[in-house]
C-alpha cells in the first residue's frame, strides 16, 4: 500500500492464491479503496464462498453491503 492501491493490485495479480479467502478479501479491500465497487463486490463474494469462519463471514458481508 505504500506504493499505492493500484500497485498493490498489480503485485497481487500474479499470485496463485485463487483458493485462499484472504487473498480475495485483500483484493476486495484495495478495489474498494479505488472505488471500483463492482470488482470489489465480486472479490468479496469470492472470499465469502471460500471462508467457513462465521466472524469473517460477517465482516465480509458488512463490507459487501457497504459498497452495494
Amino acid at each position: 500500500m505504500s506504493e499505492g492501491y493500484d500497485r498493490g493490485l498489480e503485485l497481487m495479480g500474479g499470485l496463485p492464491l485463487d483458493g485462499y479467502h484472504l487473498y480475495h478479501a485483500a483484493r476486495a479491500d484495495l478495489l474498494r479503496r479505488l472505488e471500483r465497487h463492482e470488482e470489489a463486490a465480486a472479490a468479496y463474494r469470492r472470499a465469502l464462498e471460500l471462508t467457513e469462519s462465521e466472524p469473517e463471514r460477517r465482516f465480509l458481508s458488512r463490507r459487501l453491503s457497504d459498497i452495494s
